[in-house]
């Protein structure tokens, strides 16, 4: 049975179970907690570094010609000179003088458009179920009124937003919100003040003393440690176009709004490659990595209602072209992952900036050039939301009861097995541990033999764990075991030799 109340409820209900089941913490809860930081628990750990192994397989083991990276989060300075984050690292924020909470300015206006496309889809909803199979979408989006005019407010005010912030207009910017009537979530209020732009990069100081020579950053993102070890690599590795470096690490961000949980934090973390190829390919690259995501996401078998791609029309100003995998978290659709084509911005502008040449020599072409890049860049937070929200099910069962259950895809699943005595004595609690000890090098496996056994398959149920193992007295008899499936609840008696043959096909990373 799918989960029933709004979207809200849905997700107020996850954060609280991800709490309770040691998934996720609020940073420094014993001091009232630090906004926007989260800990990730004993169970939060396994499923985020299962995620790392997931993509980590995929993109570097499986992939003959993409290599890895782990570069350091302080880089020089001029790092950030060169890439432009110093100068157009910068969101524009607002601020409401009832409240005294501060916005991001084209966030509130981005939100606002949700709610007319929302409109929109509810006035076609409602239509389909009057007329059924005589429905004519198409027919119905190009005649109706109230769906013309709110797409025509949408297109209009798309393109009031996209040329305000591509020419720094602040206070066209401002003049949309207040137009728009779009109004404080919190005091419900219109009285904003002007709109101004806020730099996203922490800064610190570098060595012992404290003055502006020294002054360094937090990086905002992964990739420039990619760009800077792009030859150290590719001639270390005598690597040949195309080639891709791949980054799993930290990046930090003083987003004006971190909100919406762990989907939008200041601290974070990203999966990243970064694909070098011939300049004039790069779109092919981009359809081709396009494609190899989405079939990456989809083969985690979440289903493919929760995604859509977003081709980007206002475009980043390294870029030329750029998609975004969007998930339908319980707040809307929201991007997942981008796929860009960075074309030679990054190595150019450190070229030009370091001095130094990044060029590639093509023993094909006998020349010398600059490489383009594809990105894929996914949050791993946001891949952990996007799990999470997807698994989260609330069912009732034949018998009238009720369960909470994460639906995690296997593979992901923090404990594998569960292995569970059917009492603390009679020696079922050594066999349960034999058999432990057998499989857990190959899987995390769980030991617990507190509470009823109806108990121990609901923990196990709201923790995610794909199968959980009985021990009962016929064990010691016949040596067979009990398996219990999360999903289905079915349950099927197998030898303890034929346990992981059993189990083996759903806990295989593709």
């Amino acid at each position: 049975m799918s989960n029933k109340g709004s979207s809200e409820d849905i997700f107020k209900k996850i954060i609280a179970h991800a709490k309770e089941y040691g998934f996720i913490f609020q940073s420094s809860e014993i001091y009232d907690g630090l906004s926007a930081a989260y800990d990730y628990g004993q169970f939060g750990v396994e499923l985020k570094n299962n995620i790392k192994e997931y993509w980590w397989r995929s993109m570097v083991q499986y992939n003959e010609e993409i290599v890895g990276l782990d570069s350091a989060i302080f880089m020089h300075p001029r790092t950030w000179k060169a890439s432009g984050h110093l100068e157009a690292f910068n969101d524009p924020m607002i601020d409401n003088k009832d409240s005294k909470k501060r916005y991001r300015a084209d966030d509130l206006i981005e939100d606002y458009l949700e709610k007319l496309q929302g409109k929109v889809r509810k006035e076609v909803d409602k239509a389909a179920r009057r007329f059924k199979g005589s429905f004519d979408e198409q027919h119905f989006m190009e005649t109706n009124p109230r769906v013309i005019r709110n797409q025509e407010k949408i297109s209009s005010i798309t393109q009031r937003l996209k040329q305000a912030l591509e020419n720094e207009q602040l206070d066209e910017v401002r003049n949309i919100i207040v137009e728009e009537n779009i109004c404080c979530p919190v005091s419900g209020s219109c009285n904003w003040t002007d709109a101004r732009q806020f730099n996203l990069m922490f800064s610190t100081e570098f060595g012992a003393t404290a003055d502006g020579d020294n002054k360094v950053y937090l990086r905002p993102e992964t990739a420039q440690g990619i760009f800077v070890n792009y030859l150290n690599v590719q001639k270390s590795g005598r690597m040949k176009l195309p080639f891709g470096i791949a980054q799993i690490g930290k990046a930090f961000r003083n987003e004006i709004v971190a909100r919406q949980f762990i989907f939008r934090m200041r601290e974070f973390e990203q999966m990243e490659m970064q694909y070098f190829v011939q300049p004039g390919t790069e779109l092919e690259w981009l359809e081709y990595w396009k494609n190899q995501r989405i079939k990456w996401h989809q083969a985690l078998g979440i289903g493919q209602e929760h995604y859509r791609i977003h081709e980007h029309d206002k475009l980043a100003h390294y870029a030329n072209a750029a998609y975004d995998i969007e998930f339908k978290f319980p707040f809307g659709f929201k991007e997942l992952e981008g796929i860009h084509s960075r074309t030679d911005f990054d190595l150019s502008a450190h070229q030009q900036h370091s001095g130094k040449k990044l060029q590639y020599y093509d023993p094909d072409k006998k020349e010398s050039y600059v490489p383009y890049v594809v990105e894929t860049s996914i949050g791993l937070d946001r891949m952990f939301l996007a799990i999470l929200t997807a698994s989260f099910k609330e069912e009732k069962l034949e018998d009238g009861s009720q369960r909470t259950v994460l639906k995690i895809p296997p593979m992901l699943a923090p404990y594998k097995l569960a292995v569970l005595p059917l009492t603390k004595k009679d020696g079922l609690p050594q066999k349960a541990k034999d058999i432990i000890n057998n499989l857990k090098y190959r899987y995390m496996c769980h030991y617990e033999e507190k509470d009823s056994i109806g108990k121990r398959y609901r923990r196990h149920d709201a923790i995610g764990t794909p199968y959980c193992i009985t021990i009962d007295h016929q064990t010691l008899d016949d040596h067979t075991v009990t398996i219990r499936e999360r999903d289905t609840m079915e349950q099927v008696r197998v030898k303890t030799d034929e346990i992981e043959e059993v189990i083996k096909k759903r806990l295989t990373f593709h």
